[in-house]
């Protein structure tokens, strides 16, 4: 069987959208389920689009992403250069546009910009721009004599404007396009550059792609590019495009959502595996159901048949549920390297932030979150005493004051503040007072927080708290009650 060859083909632009980090992983999987091999290759010949710093952001979202590249600019292959602007510069491209043009299925086009803006045309209920092939009938004489002149130009694909063409696609089935949309698309652009969708082809040939993944808004040039496979004899690839990525109101994915790239998920308190697993079900689900899964999972469960047709929406409240299930699984050690400078935020005393951490761990859904959960162990925000009152634990302002001013003294006498040792004390004392535990841990948790809801208990808070914070915010309580 003929290995799987896979490419991911971004062009240094800037952050990585969403759609690209899909377009990657699914190319990533379709190679990897089967062993095969997946490629990186840089495209940087929109010179105007390219923004400096772009490649590093590629190469370091793809590490942090886990989709680790076999072939790429920096892991020769054989097949390199691994960038367009080196098999520019190689003369590739321009090597195989002459090889069409002197077989009569390219041509050089001198038309000015002016002659090019009046050509419209009416294709059913379409105004479409369509090029009318008028360099076509110049004779050689007459195009080397442009050439000498030093004309600009470009060179065409000769591409039949009667008939249809069909192709295939793995998710969309056959698709027939009426020749007369075609168009002759440039395939070299005045500045010498390929364009976008010639040197997708000859790069994808050279590089022996099996499987091209991109989006679906490239469906509609997929005919050129079988026109060209067909014109230099190539194998045709399989096609695998992607549905479209919208937001929860079913408009595409844009930069002005705050979530559309990589590392704005990042920046948003997100973690890395999380994102990647979400992502993957952006068009696509295990037949098993089951959702969170690693990369080696999805290596494993992968099949790009069972792809959707249907628009793929971005549901950030889900991305959030399994980023929290990813929190909850991580190593402690690594939740609090990862949590600390968002716990730092918020707290300078000098309290046991590890425990703060563990605390939070199962709590949050992203790391932003730890600030409401913690923020009164900085300072004791102002609350109304219609917290102390709590159907369930049967307390009011009146049990709750009687509480706080007993336990006071016990808790002034206690010397272990540890949260085994004041369990066992209020435990103890409830006991004693035929109080069941919640109607005394209730206000105490209150006096102590200010808050309705906490990441720990009132013993666990008095054990970050220590002695002499415990007892003044109780006495606070206290105050606020009398």
């Amino acid at each position: 069987m003929k290995e799987i060859r896979t490419r991911f083909a971004p062009s240094p632009t800037g952050r990585m959208h969403v759609g690209n980090l899909r377009t990657a992983l699914y190319a990533y999987l379709i190679a990897k389920h089967e062993n095969g091999k997946f490629l990186l290759r840089i495209e940087d010949t929109d010179q105007e689009r390219y923004v400096e710093g772009a490649v590093d952001i590629i190469y370091r979202t793809l590490a942090k992403t886990g989709l680790i590249h076999d072939e790429g600019p920096d892991k020769d292959g054989g097949v390199g250069p691994y960038v367009q602007s080196k098999r520019q510069e190689a003369g590739i491209y321009l090597k195989y546009a002459k090889q069409l043009i002197d077989e009569g299925k390219a041509y050089y086009c001198f038309c000015t910009k002016e002659r090019l803006e009046g050509l419209s045309q009416k294709v059913g209920d379409k105004e479409i721009n369509v090029y009318d092939k008028h360099c076509l009938s110049l004779t050689k004489e007459e195009v080397q004599e442009k050439l000498d002149a030093g004309l600009p130009y470009v060179i065409r694909q000769n591409n039949p404007n009667t008939g249809t063409t069909t192709f295939h696609d793995e998710i969309y089935g056959d698709i027939t396009v009426d020749n007369a949309e075609l168009d002759d698309m440039i395939l070299i652009k005045s500045d010498g550059y390929p364009t976008y969708n010639f040197a997708n082809v000859i790069d994808d040939h050279l590089m022996g792609i099996t499987h091209v993944v991109r989006g679906n808004e490239y469906l509609s040039s997929t005919p050129k590019y079988n026109r060209l496979y067909e014109a230099f004899g190539w194998e045709i690839p399989v096609y695998v495009h992607c549905p479209l990525i919208t937001d929860e109101e079913h408009k595409k994915l844009s930069k002005r959502s705050g979530h559309s790239s990589y590392e704005d998920l990042i920046e948003a308190g997100f973690v890395s595996e999380a994102v990647v697993n979400f992502v993957a079900l952006l068009g696509w689900s295990p037949e098993d159901n089951v959702e969170i899964m690693s990369l080696e999972e999805l290596i494993q469960k992968f099949d790009y048949t069972k792809m959707s047709k249907s628009p793929a929406v971005f549901d950030y409240t889900k991305l959030k549920w399994m980023n929290g299930e990813y929190l909850k699984a991580m190593d402690f050690d690594r939740f609090y390297e990862m949590a600390l400078p968002y716990i730092k935020e918020v707290i300078t005393k000098d309290y046991d932030l590890k425990k703060i951490a563990g605390m939070v761990k199962t709590r949050i859904e992203i790391f932003p979150d730890i600030k409401e959960h913690i923020d009164f162990f900085e300072e004791l925000p102002d609350y109304d005493i219609s917290m102390y009152t709590h159907k369930k634990m049967k307390t009011d302002s009146a049990s709750s004051i009687k509480v706080l001013k007993e336990v006071l003294p016990v808790l002034a006498e206690c010397d272990d503040y540890s949260n085994d040792n004041l369990f066992k004390l209020l435990s103890e004392y409830a006991a004693s007072n035929e109080y069941k535990t919640g109607f005394v841990m209730w206000p105490l948790r209150t006096s102590l927080s200010g808050k309705q809801m906490t990441p720990g208990g009132a013993t666990e808070l008095m054990e970050i708290f220590g002695k002499e914070e415990s007892l003044r915010r109780i006495e606070d309580g206290i105050q606020r009650l009398s």
